[in-house]
């Protein structure tokens, strides 16, 4: 028995294109244990995530055509990001949830302003725009760790062992990003 041939990105695209559903099976394939740890770092419960897993291929599916996404793993991750928050405050409203999403929320809560406040000064695309740009800015590592904790809310565990690194590094790391952060959007005017 051979090794399971993994399609690259373009040909499940173009699957997605010919409307056959085998591009949902190459999908979950090559990406699905990546959707499901996204979903279940927002959401923290296994048959959530999976749900949100399958809506995420529908989604997939309802989007292309007509969309041609140029970065197919961004175009999904997005999409589960996504149908995941949606889920988790849905479900949040109902009652308090463990999740590693909360954990991520929290940590960056003083860039969390109320809807008066961003509809009087700074929008939350262009906050998003000089979050971007910070981002950038800071070295490959860093920018792994911002993404892996901020983006895809992994536990500081796993990106540590992901970095092969001590927690309490990962820990500093974050600390230094956030307070750098803090400084890079309070000198462009952003009251924090």
């Amino acid at each position: 028995m051979g090794e399971k041939q993994i399609l690259d990105d373009e040909q499940i695209i173009e699957l997605y294109w010919q409307r056959e559903e085998k591009a949902i099976e190459e999908t979950d394939n090559k990406y699905g244990e990546l959707l499901f740890r996204i979903a279940y770092n927002v959401l923290n419960d296994k048959s959530d995530s999976e749900e949100c897993q399958n809506d995420t291929y529908l989604a997939v599916w309802n989007a292309i055509p007509p969309t041609r996404p140029r970065v197919f793993p961004a175009f999904i991750v997005q999409i589960i990001r996504r149908i995941s928050i949606d889920f988790y405050r849905r479900k949040n409203r109902k009652r308090s949830i463990p999740s590693e999403f909360k954990t991520t929320i929290d940590d960056l809560s003083y860039l969390l302003h109320s809807k008066e406040e961003i509809d009087a000064g700074l929008n939350a695309k262009e906050l998003g725009k000089l979050i971007s740009d910070y981002v950038k800015s800071l070295s490959k590592k860093q920018q792994y760790i911002f993404v892996s904790r901020f983006y895809m809310s992994n536990p500081i565990e796993y990106i540590a062992n992901e970095m092969d690194v001590t927690a309490s590094s990962i820990y500093k790391s974050i600390d230094k990003i956030k307070k750098g952060l803090k400084e890079y959007l309070t000198k462009r005017g952003v009251s924090l």
